[in-house]
């Protein structure tokens, strides 16, 4: 050892001290050590730690008949709880779990307007896919009557300016709503040589309406037809 000298030593033997200091306080991996603290995952780590493995939990099935959880909550939006209108659309929503009343009057013043202009253009491919075979009939048979005569109807549609659910019950399996629409529309029918003879061409007309669809709720087919039409003076 004649050639360390006594600084070496030193620094030896304090380099060992230091290293036994820090086994004490830090200790020795094991490999059964926690993993750091990650503040992003330590929540959900907790929070799946005091799950039961292999557990999916299911929905509580609804008995026959029961209705959704807030199954009414966009019909009381849309009429006034306690109400005849009310009471008959959530009847509707019974037997009907997808109706929405919205939608429905969103669906019916898109009908309307094809229905209108279908009925000007004696467009019978259209009105028999809209229209009750009863209802069919009588739009079918007042389109022959005009062409028997060589009558045209001359016909714009402006617009929509209300339409208002005024009833709604269901008939057996059938639902029925009757709607209150308020439309504009320019009109005017022609005879043979081109002469109007009812309406006026040029003149926007208010026209009120109320109309009928139902809907068979065992039907597969989620189409509304027309069942019945009346205008409102």
């Amino acid at each position: 050892m004649g050639f360390f000298d006594f600084g070496t030593i030193f620094f030896l033997v304090a380099a060992v001290v230091i290293f036994f200091q820090l086994r004490n306080v830090l200790g020795r991996r094991t490999g059964s050590e926690r993993p750091p603290f990650d503040p992003y995952t330590a929540g959900r780590t907790r929070e799946d730690a005091q799950k039961p493995e292999n557990v999916v939990s299911l929905p509580r099935k609804r008995a026959p008949g029961e209705p959704a959880i807030d199954a009414y909550a966009a019909i009381d939006a849309f009429a006034k709880p306690d109400t005849d209108l009310n009471k008959g659309l959530r009847t509707i929503k019974d037997n009907d779990p997808a109706f929405d009343p919205k939608t429905f009057v969103d669906g019916a013043k898109m009908a309307y307007e094809m229905i209108v202009m279908a009925y000007a253009d004696g467009d019978r491919k259209t009105l028999k896919n809209l229209l009750s075979r009863e209802v069919y009939d009588g739009f079918v048979a007042a389109i022959s009557d005009r062409e028997a005569k060589s009558e045209k109807i001359q016909s714009s549609f402006v617009g929509i300016d209300k339409a208002d659910i005024v009833s709604a019950e269901m008939k057996g399996s059938e639902a029925h709503i009757t709607l209150r629409i308020v439309s504009e529309l320019i009109s005017a029918t022609r005879d043979k040589a081109g002469a109007v003879i009812d309406g006026d061409p040029e003149t926007v007309a208010e026209v009120k309406d109320v109309w009928t669809f139902a809907r068979d709720t065992r039907s597969r087919d989620p189409n509304w037809k027309l069942v019945a039409t009346e205008e409102e003076d």
